[in-house]
């Protein structure tokens, strides 16, 4: 029985190794597999420096020409094994190959390309932003998948020519399982945050033109984001045994939970009283005669909406101070926690 070393991994697998003459024997059933694996060899390898990059940047759109390199090195991939001859006839393992392939050029080519192109509509709303993380997984099931099925072929291939695969953990598999895992803990923990974040801003532009139905509204919607990932994350087990991005999580939450349940309604009652303040304003204004409680009672109004506008503004500047912290901490935890945990690949 012939004995062969199969690449496998949990995520989309990839097989290193450097191509062979096509011009050697590949009468050996092993050999072949090992020509049609090689085949693919610079491509997968390009592909792992992409994947890599993006995760650490967070922004595909950055990196558009690594995309272009890849689809370079998919296309030279594909004349590699097209070059291949069948075996004995046999043309399920290159076939299964160049449609594996084939997927994974779609992919660069198209689905990446939405994603770079989802980059900035996804900021514009929660529901933009799902959509996008949601893509990401489509894309990962999809190359998932066309792998499955390559990885069916090669064995199906094996088994009917007597070769023993046996499965290895190399370096790079382990790195890819590992991301596919890390990318998707990062987006399920960051979801919370976004919503909490877009809604925030939301409620500051409402505050800023002093819309307070508008406010209100956003407070609201807020203050239920902020509860609903703060339940999510009590059950969120740390990735590797570390909790660093949970813990930032939670801090950013419990801000936006604080900031909609106390701060916000103290923000909101001064605009009312500085609409009431404007109608009391008017109506003295407009007295051509007015009593000396006339005067004591504005001059208290006065007094009342100068010691309220003081307080809204100390209240807002520690609002804002806290809210550029806490977004700067949860930036760095997520960042230190990707340069953690995410394999770099060059």
């Amino acid at each position: 029985m012939n004995s062969f070393k199969h690449l496998s991994g949990l995520t989309v697998i990839f097989f290193i190794g450097t191509m062979t003459s096509f011009s050697q024997s590949l009468n050996n059933p092993g050999e072949y597999i090992t020509a049609v694996n090689k085949a693919r060899g610079d491509m997968d390898n390009k592909y792992m420096q992409y994947l890599s990059t993006a995760a650490h940047s967070r922004r595909a759109r950055k990196i558009e020409k690594q995309r272009e390199q890849v689809l370079d090195n998919i296309t030279q991939s594909r004349y590699k094994t097209i070059d291949l001859p069948k075996y004995k006839g046999d043309n399920s393992l290159r076939q299964g190959s160049i449609d594996y392939i084939q997927i994974c050029y779609q992919v660069f080519n198209e689905d990446y390309k939405k994603i770079v192109n989802m980059e900035e509509l996804a900021e514009q709303s929660v529901d933009e932003m799902q959509a996008y993380l949601l893509l990401q997984e489509k894309v990962d099931d999809k190359l998932h998948e066309a792998y499955n099925n390559l990885d069916k072929i090669t064995k199906d291939f094996a088994a009917k020519y007597n070769v023993t695969l046996i499965e290895d953990n190399s370096v790079l598999n382990e790195k890819m399982s590992k991301a596919g895992k890390l990318n998707a803990y990062m987006n399920d923990v960051y979801i919370h945050f976004f919503k909490c974040n877009w809604e925030d801003g939301q409620m500051v532009t409402a505050m800023n033109n002093k819309k307070v139905n508008d406010i209100e509204q956003a407070r609201s919607a807020l203050l239920r984001y902020a509860n609903e990932g703060l339940a999510a994350l009590d059950t969120t087990k740390p990735f590797e045994s570390d909790p660093s991005l949970v813990i930032a999580c939670r801090q950013a939450l419990q801000y936006y939970k604080n900031s909609a349940e106390k701060d916000v309604p103290q923000m909101t009652d001064y605009f009312l009283k500085e609409e009431e303040f404007a109608k009391t304003k008017k109506a003295f204004e407009a007295k051509s005669n007015r009593s000396k409680d006339d005067v004591d009672t504005y001059n208290k109004a006065v007094k009342d909406i100068n010691n309220a506008a003081n307080a809204y503004n100390q209240l807002n500047s520690k609002s804002n101070n806290s809210r550029t912290q806490v977004v700067n901490n949860w930036n760095d935890a997520d960042r230190k926690f990707a340069n953690e945990h995410m394999p770099y690949y060059h």
